[in-house]
């Protein structure tokens, strides 16, 4: 796979995906399997050549919730010793602390923590101990496995959340996710970026508008008719540009950002209790090529 595993002082290992190594398109799919605790599957596929002619990533699962609200969504800043990392994987359950979580009851204990950092930098051994202390293990049951935005495994397992986002934003907008039985997702895999601000700027566009997420689950029709329209992308005021000129025209302040932006463009809902299907927003294949690029 082209990656790096090694013991740091504390007794953690690391598994280098893509700082200083290649890594590559294997590496990514399990990078992005290992964030959804081995409960989705990742695939590299063709996709719709009208939207994105390149290829295209593919995730599904039968335990949505737990492999993305309790595993796959970066929900942990990691901040410690001049050191800054986005944590995913089922060390965040071990964890517990996250609002979300509580309100989810989604919680995990064991002897071992595995978790996924987003950085360009290998952790430090003072931050690797912090993780294991708050995730209740020692340093040596910790395994993290780390690439930048930039890389290839970084960019694929980022544009494996096109699940995950759908789901988080119809818990910000009050459904229920418990009701969610099974999802399956798809997004273009953007071309390889300079750096990592290009990078996230990619990635998200891949999502916001050229993902498609489909969801089956137990629901009521009347409230799928209304929270619906809200759950895609094009539901926001910041929705239509790049991700990189949002993030710029804000100050590359992400917390300025609408936050009801961050879903796939297109979303179908399944009810398997009434039968019927619903599909909410459009792709915008003009912005993935002013993002992308020919």
């Amino acid at each position: 796979m082209r990656v790096a595993v090694s013991r740091d002082e504390s007794g953690a290992r690391l598994i280098d995906c893509g700082i200083h190594v290649l890594g590559g398109l294997d590496a990514g799919v399990a990078l992005a399997e290992v964030c959804m605790s081995g409960l989705g599957h990742v695939s590299v596929t063709p996709g719709d050549p009208a939207v994105w002619p390149g290829p295209w990533i593919t995730v599904r699962t039968d335990q949505p919730v737990a492999a993305c609200m309790a595993s796959q969504y970066a929900g942990w800043q990691i901040v410690g010793d001049r050191y800054f990392a986005m944590g995913s994987g089922p060390m965040r359950a071990m964890r517990g602390r996250e609002k979300m979580l509580e309100a989810l009851e989604l919680h995990d204990s064991g002897d071992a923590a595995v978790g996924v950092l987003e950085s360009g930098r290998l952790p430090t051994s003072a931050v690797c101990r912090q993780i294991a202390e708050q995730c209740s293990v020692d340093s040596e049951n910790l395994t993290l496995l780390v690439a930048p935005t930039r890389s290839l495994a970084g960019t694929l397992q980022v544009v494996a959340r096109s699940v995950e986002t759908a789901l988080h934003k119809m818990h910000e907008l009050g459904f229920d996710l418990r009701t969610i039985v099974s999802g399956f997702g798809t997004a273009p895999l953007p071309p390889p970026s300079a750096d990592d601000v290009a990078a996230i700027g990619r990635t998200n566009d891949s999502v916001l508008y050229g993902a498609e997420t489909t969801l089956w689950l137990l629901g009521d029709d009347a409230e799928l008719e209304r929270i619906g329209p809200q759950i895609p992308s094009s539901a926001s005021k910041d929705h239509g540009q790049p991700f990189a000129a949002i993030f710029d025209r804000y100050g590359r302040d992400f917390y300025k950002i609408d936050p009801h932006l961050f879903s796939p463009a297109v979303v179908n809902l399944f009810n398997l209790n009434s039968g019927r299907t619903y599909r909410f927003g459009t792709t915008s294949p003009d912005v993935l090529r002013r993002s992308f690029g020919p």
